[in-house]
């Protein structure tokens, strides 16, 4: 008589619950080792790279690369692919109907010739005798302004933001020469983004080489000018004007008087930074800040 197999399983025996234990972690030993290696792999690829790119800038065979030139290398990369994004944007605009206003070769200046500078002069209410001294000196008016334009190619204008003065409104009549800053309200405070809408502007209307910003006490060397940026004009990204440093006023009678003065430590040293008297930008650079302002 057969015996009828019972439905209950056999308890696993610890050999069992061994071995699978065993092969899990194995599995998990070899996925660990294959993350590192691949990490590994990752680090020696970028150790590489940042080595050739040194010896590419140095000059140099195999060489020790310190800290500093990493991180400068890793921040030109995404420099880099910060300025390829903004190109495919670009070029993806250009394909919905996006038109530059100056596409056609002809400028806001009316010259079909592609100026070397268009440079502006930040100046503001009743500051006309800097004006007329900066337009008597170098600038010129009139006739003379336009001469200036054909001969060096480089367009000069003072601007200035929206007028609740008279008296400027009929200067700008008079002469005709002003750029006028839609809906910047003149205020101390606001001189950069003054100066910031003014790059936007200038890139958005002429198609120029370079772009400068010069505040209305300053003369400028036209001739000088124009030859200091000619050894420039191969160079697609450029930032061309002085550096300064210098004392911390704190003391409120002084004329200068700093009120954030205890910021700069007990030297009460400017830390060193752009002067704001003049400067000058490439086009792809004034481009960036039309895009982004």
């Amino acid at each position: 008589m057969k015996m009828k197999a019972s439905g209950r399983r056999l308890p696993a025996t610890p050999a069992i619950r061994s071995r699978i234990a065993a092969l899990l972690l194995s599995m998990f030993a070899a996925a660990a080792s294959l993350y590192v290696a691949g990490r590994l792999w990752q680090d020696a690829e970028s150790r590489v790279y940042l080595m050739e790119e040194l010896d590419k800038i140095t000059g140099q065979g195999q060489s020790a690369i310190s800290l500093d030139d990493s991180l400068r290398i890793t921040a030109c990369r995404e420099q880099r692919k910060k300025l390829s994004a903004l190109e495919m944007e670009l070029a993806a605009a250009k394909q919905e109907g996006f038109v530059s206003k100056y596409s056609t070769g002809v400028d806001q200046s009316g010259s079909k010739k592609k100026p070397v500078a268009v440079i502006g002069i930040l100046t503001s209410f009743g500051r006309r005798n800097k004006r007329d001294a900066i337009r008597k000196a170098w600038m010129g008016t009139g006739a003379s302004l336009k001469k200036l334009e054909n001969d060096k190619n480089i367009v000069v204008r003072p601007n200035r933001g929206d007028s609740l003065d008279s008296s400027i409104d009929n200067e700008d009549r008079e002469t005709k020469d002003f750029i006028i800053l839609d809906n910047h309200v003149e205020t101390e405070e606001a001189l950069p983004k003054k100066t910031m809408l003014f790059f936007a502007h200038v890139a958005d209307n002429w198609d120029a080489q370079f772009y400068a910003k010069a505040n209305d006490d300053v003369f400028v060397n036209v001739d000088a000018l124009g030859s200091a940026l000619a050894a420039h004009a191969d160079k697609p990204r450029v930032y061309v004007g002085c550096m300064k440093s210098g004392e911390v006023f704190s003391e409120l009678s002084q004329k200068w008087y700093e009120p954030d003065w205890w910021k700069f430590g007990d030297g009460k040293t400017y830390f060193r930074h752009a002067s704001s008297e003049i400067f000058v930008i490439s086009q792809a650079l004034a481009r960036f800040v039309s895009i982004n302002r």
